[in-house]
């Protein structure tokens, strides 16, 4: 997303001064220019990832009700070299937080679940759902405790489609478990369908501060850019009127 930007300022810098428009033209270079050193050397993502994950920093005091229900948001399942299907990278820290609040939420007395959202978005011919259920259930999860949403291709459908199966179990407490940099677009969207859930981090996204441009810092810099489009069409699809019909929490 951001490399498209520097290649469309060069672009159009050469352009107009082909065009004689020279300082308009060396104005398009040199803000590519800037743009390219306050990215790569880590400025830029740093001020994107602050805003995004400031508010998650601290995982929260938990108490937990009667009955408590954590959501376990995918990040992409991969197939392995020897035919098995296994989560994404990605996925580790956010099934090790998941399953630390489940330990927690059992050794407390009280009655909890654990939902897996995420469906076939990689065509590897099985859920994301299924995918994690197994990995939990090697991790001492219980079956009879696992709910599975093996449907949706995005944060959305994770959403919508997690909302009805939350509602059925009766949660009374929701834990929404994913990654720092993508819990506020999560919540927003679990908000919108009526589930007011209380965002937990898992991993933690950084990026790296050097004197010369890097390729992570480019990678994050997308990452982040990412979450705020999300957010922004979500407004945006709001205002327009094209959103699913909100749901206020606590709807049957």
């Amino acid at each position: 997303m951001s490399l498209n930007v520097l290649i469309v300022l060069v672009l159009l810098g050469l352009a107009l001064r082909a065009l004689k428009w020279r300082r308009t033209g060396m104005a398009a270079l040199l803000l590519a220019v800037l743009l390219f050193v306050v990215e790569g050397c880590g400025l830029l993502p740093a001020w994107l990832l602050g805003n995004l994950q400031g508010p998650y920093a601290q995982r929260p005091a938990i108490a937990w009700a009667p009955r408590n229900a954590i959501v376990l948001l995918g990040a992409g399942a991969e197939r392995a070299a020897d035919g098995t299907a296994e989560p994404g990278e990605p996925a580790h820290s956010r099934i090790n937080e998941a399953v630390a609040l489940y330990r927690g939420c059992k050794a407390s007395g009280m009655d909890c679940r654990l939902e897996v959202s995420g469906g076939d978005a990689r065509h590897i011919g099985e859920s994301e759902a299924a995918v994690y259920a197994a990995a939990l259930e090697r991790m001492g999860v219980s079956a009879a405790d696992l709910l599975l949403e093996p449907r949706s291709m995005n944060t959305w459908q994770n959403a919508q489609f997690s909302a009805p199966l939350l509602r059925g179990y009766g949660a009374q407490r929701v834990l929404l478990v994913s990654s720092a940099i993508h819990l506020r677009r999560a919540s927003l969207y679990f908000a919108h369908f009526g589930i007011v859930a209380t965002p937990v981090r898992s991993d933690w996204l950084k990026e790296r501060m050097q004197w010369w441009p890097l390729s992570w810092n480019f990678a994050v810099t997308d990452l982040a850019l990412h979450e705020y489009v999300g957010v922004l069409r979500y407004h945006v699809y709001n205002a327009l009127g094209w959103n699913a019909q909100e749901t206020v929490p606590g709807a049957p």
